[in-house]
């Protein structure tokens, strides 16, 4: 008889986005007319950049002839993306980079979640409070994270690490042994950041101790600040202990193209082991290569008309930010986040939880925000909202946030 893995079995209730979508229909089904406003899951609305369009297109041709089609291509990604990120993205900051170092894939959400794979299960793992849950989730599933318990909300052996307002949004380094850390800048839900100093140290404990940090990279597009790395390997001593993983989702749009990549350092060895190596056999082993034609429109996003028109696209979601930023704030609301972020964080009304304050957006606003407590205990209080809507419609929410009093 097949046995299965027991760990799915502990975890808690359904997945944050699917409690918010199952809210959502219910609100839907006896409201059908109403004007619902999304603000909660961070999908993206304005277009691929024509300059990602026509390389597709002309990657399609590609597959259209027998002089210039693809079948199977690298597992880790066809070399002319690799090179472009090395330079675009690493070497143009004064980041060295290897090209072999890069593995292309269909996203950073998958990476993070597969990456346990080339880890022990006993391995104790630290993720900030509160926290993208796929860190946790995929542990959990892993079987590293014991057993959930409900009254405090959080897993046995996964350390809970406070990003609060009341630390300034950056955890402070763990008083006992961790072995994982995940860190994500600019900050998946609450938008902030962490900036050159504060990655330092985290860089000097992570080496100190023969920690690997996992550090998602995902929204870097959107810093504006200079003190604010836009990777860490522009801090001295990472790549002996860090893990990058970046996304084409947020920053170009592809959240239904589906396209991201994940650096692993050639210097990050642990147990006499190249965690490089091991992550190149598990892709090798388990992932056929993201679609060519969406890595030729990725491959687009470098040249100069395609980084134009990305960056007119980010402008436009920075814009979205600012406006909701200072619309809640002109309501009354104390917000986090927004600046070098699509993200704001709101500050939940005296007395109200987060899946309160939710419903009562929805029910008397019918705007679909996030509830912070999804993200963790440390989230409780707060919701997120997301900058990736149409502006006419980020306006008209602040209008009904106004209204509400």
């Amino acid at each position: 008889m097949a046995h299965v893995n027991e760990n799915y079995g502990k975890l808690p209730g359904s997945y944050l986005f699917s409690e918010i979508a199952r809210r959502t229909a219910a609100f839907a089904a006896k409201h059908p007319d109403a004007d619902l406003i999304r603000m909660g899951i961070g999908d993206v609305t304005r277009p691929l950049a024509p300059a990602v369009i026509e390389a597709m297109h002309r990657a399609v041709d590609d597959l259209a002839t027998a002089e210039t089609f693809h079948g199977y291509g690298p597992e880790q990604g066809y070399a002319f993306l690799r090179e472009a990120i090395a330079q675009g993205d690493f070497a143009a900051r004064g980041v060295s980079v290897d090209a072999d170092e890069i593995f292309i894939s269909d996203g950073a959400k998958s990476d993070c979640g597969n990456i346990g794979d080339i880890f022990a299960t006993d391995n104790v793992i630290a993720v900030c409070d509160p926290v993208y849950p796929v860190y946790v989730d995929s542990n959990a599933m892993a079987g590293r994270a014991g057993d959930y318990d409900e009254a405090s909300q959080r897993w046995e052996n996964i350390l809970y690490m406070p990003t609060t307002a009341e630390n300034g949004f950056c955890p402070a380094l763990p008083e006992v042994p961790v072995d994982i850390i995940y860190l994500c800048s600019p900050n998946n839900p609450t938008g902030t950041v962490l900036t050159r100093d504060q990655l330092q140290a985290w860089v000097d404990y992570a080496n100190e101790c023969g920690a690997v940090i996992m550090f998602d990279a995902a929204y870097e597009r959107f810093i504006v600040e200079a003190d604010v790395p836009h990777s860490i390997f522009e801090v001295p001593g990472a790549a002996t202990c860090a893990i990058e993983f970046r996304s084409f989702s947020k920053t170009a749009g592809f959240t239904g193209a589906r396209c991201g990549y994940t650096v692993v350092p050639r210097a990050l060895v642990r147990g006499g082991a190249s965690l490089r190596d091991m992550w190149n056999r598990r892709q090798c082993t388990k992932f056929n290569g993201a679609s060519y034609v969406i890595q030729r429109g990725a491959e687009a996003i470098y040249t100069p008309e395609g980084a134009r028109q990305v960056g007119e696209t980010i402008a436009y979601y920075r814009a979205n930010a600012r406006l909701i930023k200072e619309g809640l704030e002109a309501a009354g609301y104390t917000v986090y986040g927004a600046v070098n972020s699509p993200y704001i964080w709101c500050k939940t009304p005296e007395g109200m939880g987060s899946w309160e304050f939710f419903d009562r957006l929805l029910n008397e606003a019918a705007i679909i925000t996030t509830p912070g407590a999804g993200f963790g205990p440390a989230g409780e209080g707060y919701v997120r909202l997301t900058a990736f809507g149409e502006r006419a419609d980020a306006e008209r929410a602040m209008e009904r946030i106004g209204a509400l009093g």
